[in-house]
């Protein structure tokens, strides 16, 4: 490997050959070898700039969870408008998408990932799910506070259920994702009585 190429944005690029690798070989597959590899640079580059391989994944999974945050504030903005299933289907295709799929169980394989996400942020130990509640949460209360889903709608058991119940339809990876009529469908029957039950 050479040991003098230039990276202008070495962590951004360390990071986008970790996905490669990742969405290739899956979490078993992700070393800093096969990092570093895949970037084309020298093992030591990854160590330049960060401490150990768990403190460069910790970065990875945190920049990755940072850019659904764009896609959270796109989904509260979409309150009020569309309709609720639709705004969730499209939300849950951006969540679930290849890449967030394949880290979740890279933090699950590691102890220590998954240590560290928790002290880097709140809920971080499950990072990705936690975004992705945190954003339907948010969108769901904005929707009851709109009168578009019943009063009474239990806001966390049906963003548990969203959120648990996407994830399982996203993870087989032999058959590929889901359609999206196949997520809309799902969607609809998750929330159907909340928004059936809303104020006319």
């Amino acid at each position: 490997m050479p040991t003098g190429v230039h990276l202008r944005d070495a962590r951004q690029q360390l990071f986008d050959a970790a996905e490669r690798v990742l969405l290739r070989d899956g979490p078993n597959g992700l070393t800093g070898r096969a990092v570093t590899d895949e970037a084309g640079c020298a093992k030591g580059v990854l160590h330049r700039h960060f401490t150990d391989f768990d403190a460069f994944l910790t970065d990875l999974v945190l920049d990755r969870a940072g850019q659904l945050e764009h896609q959270a504030s796109a989904l509260r903005e979409s309150a009020g408008t569309g309709t609720v299933a639709d705004n969730l289907t499209s939300a849950l295709i951006v969540s679930f998408g290849p890449v967030p799929v394949a880290i979740i169980p890279l933090i699950t394989f590691r102890d220590e990932l998954r240590a560290r996400l928790r002290q880097a942020m709140p809920g971080g130990g499950i990072a990705i799910l936690a975004q992705a509640t945190q954003a339907i949460s948010a969108y769901l209360a904005d929707e009851r506070g709109l009168g578009r889903i019943a009063t009474d709608a239990d806001i966390d058991s049906l963003t548990l259920s969203l959120v648990g119940g996407g994830h399982l339809l996203f993870t087989d990876r032999d058959t590929g994702p889901p359609t999206t009529a196949a997520v809309h469908k799902f969607v609809t029957a998750v929330v159907a009585d909340a928004v059936q039950r809303r104020p006319s």
